[in-house]
């Protein structure tokens, strides 16, 4: 009996240990993140959540917003994502992952944190803000580099957000792009409307479908703001085009 009694004494006394080490970590943590020092802040908070076992919903964010702040994205994003399954500051945490998974170049993460993000708070402004910067920004990269496909995988994805600003950048995006490719396809294969007139004409009809299509995109651009006047002016070039 008197060993049991003192292996209980034991254990209590290492409970403790533990219980006072992870508090002056945390202490520790909050004291760092007071100072601006994010990468002592995060190394604290990490070390003191494992002791937790995770179980401090506010250190969990402040961990994750100090990975943030130490440009340590990856930490950044984890931390974030147990905060949105905790239901924590969900603004803040679905925005802050969002974030991080853009840095970290992982379309497909951001593209769903921001969908799922949207789900749970929909028209939130800076969910929205972050994907219009990110879709557009990529979706210009991808059509410089001539990759049609990815471009307009990026702008339309932007469509996803309630704001009708956003929306009538995306869309016009798509329209300037795709009639840009089917103009200068046109000029391409003028000289083929004499000497392979079959051929011009083959290639003629899938020029003129992107710029059916386009036009398709910038007349939904229009009707969202009908003072655009940059498609306006493209609409009535591709009308002049296709007549």
């Amino acid at each position: 009996m008197k060993k049991i009694v003192l292996l209980v004494a034991f254990c209590l006394c290492m409970g403790n240990i533990f219980a006072q080490d992870a508090n002056k970590l945390r202490d520790e943590g909050d004291a760092a993140l007071n100072a601006k020092n994010y990468p002592e802040a995060l190394a604290k908070y990490s070390e003191y959540l494992k002791l937790n076992e995770y179980q401090d919903t506010v250190r969990i964010y402040n961990c994750a917003f100090s990975a943030n702040q130490a440009k340590n994205y990856a930490e950044a994003a984890k931390y974030f994502d147990m905060s949105i399954k905790l239901n924590y500051n969900i603004d803040d945490s679905y925005t802050g992952a969002a974030m991080a998974y853009r840095n970290l170049n992982k379309p497909d993460e951001f593209f769903k944190t921001v969908e799922a993000g949207l789900k749970a708070l929909p028209g939130n402004k800076n969910l929205e803000k972050v994907l219009y910067s990110y879709g557009i920004k990529q979706g210009q990269a991808a059509q410089k580099k001539g990759d049609i496909e990815t471009a307009t995988k990026m702008y339309k994805s932007v469509l996803m957000a309630s704001n009708k600003k956003y929306q009538e950048g995306a869309l016009y995006s798509l329209g300037a792009m795709l009639y840009n490719q089917g103009a200068t396809k046109l000029n391409e294969i003028h000289p083929l409307a004499t000497s392979d007139p079959d051929k011009y004409q083959t290639e003629k009809a899938k020029a003129d479908a992107q710029l059916t299509e386009a036009k398709g995109y910038l007349d939904k651009a229009m009707e969202l703001n009908p003072n655009n006047a940059n498609a306006k002016k493209l609409v009535d070039a591709i009308a002049a085009t296709l007549k």
